[in-house]
């Protein structure tokens, strides 16, 4: 967390995204402050992913603003704003089955690639001192998720719980400063599910990010966020505390009148 007189990582101002008819944002407004984790929460087709697309570019914004650091970035497309520092693992893993987890992960180390294509194919000089770091940078986020017993296989041979930690971990090789996660625990079992939890704790120790993080598991959201959004038809409801949001009318209305955080 930050003091109230920072500049927020990220500022989502009046955001707002219509397919056609179909207002998937609505007018929402919200900040991510330095090294905290916020969670966004909702009913299925709330709007959760399509605010990480407006965020990380794959969407244009129908009206609003995003800011970065101080910097208006509304409407940039991906490559800039992985450039800008921020990156994401996908709640559809898309890894290269063929590829092994160390090449997966590496894949995350080509936005601070500076070689041109035939000294890097080449292996010289400068590429070649320049792909050592890129390796040694890959190796260290591989023993940070704990996959050392896996760098050498394929990741199609993988568990899907396994291929989501080398989602996260491919991410986090990009050096970001603002990471989104979108549903990063879907399809792991409560075992899995707590790696990840351990693991995202000891990613915001080690490495001082700032997460934005779309989740149903709403125990995990209580135990790690730091601040909820919570998203209803596209339109923010609550923004608040997990504790709060646990006792909020329009939140436990949301969730079909059932308390969601226990």
């Amino acid at each position: 967390m930050m003091s109230d007189t920072a500049q927020p990582v990220l500022e989502i101002s009046g955001l707002e995204l219509a397919f056609g008819g179909l207002r998937a944002i609505d007018g929402v407004s919200t900040f991510v402050n330095e090294r905290e984790m916020l969670a966004l929460i909702g009913p299925n087709g709330a709007g959760k992913t399509s605010l990480l697309n407006c965020i990380n570019g794959y969407y244009k914004p129908t009206a609003g603003q995003l800011s970065l650091n101080g910097e208006v970035v509304t409407g940039l497309p991906p490559h800039k704003m992985a450039r800008r520092g921020v990156s994401r693992a996908f709640q559809m893993v898309e890894l290269i089955p063929q590829a092994t987890v160390l090449d997966n992960v590496m894949v995350g180390r080509h936005i601070h690639t500076e070689s041109g294509w035939l000294a890097s194919m080449m292996f010289w000089g400068s590429a070649k001192r320049e792909q050592i770091r890129h390796r040694e940078a890959a190796e260290e986020i591989i023993e940070l998720m704990e996959l050392e017993p896996y760098r050498s296989r394929r990741a199609g041979d993988l568990s899907y719980g396994t291929q989501k930690l080398i989602g996260v971990a491919r991410a986090l090789a990009m050096q970001p400063k603002l990471l989104l996660l979108d549903e990063p625990t879907s399809g792991m079992s409560r075992q899995e599910k707590e790696d990840l939890a351990r693991f995202i704790l000891r990613i915001r120790h080690e490495k001082s990010l700032s997460i934005v993080w779309v989740e149903h598991d709403t125990q995990m959201v209580k135990d790690l966020a730091d601040r909820v959004v919570v998203l209803d038809y596209g339109r923010k409801i609550f923004d608040g505390t997990p504790e709060a949001a646990m006792r909020d009318p329009a939140v436990v209305q949301a969730y079909l009148g059932r308390p969601v955080l226990v």
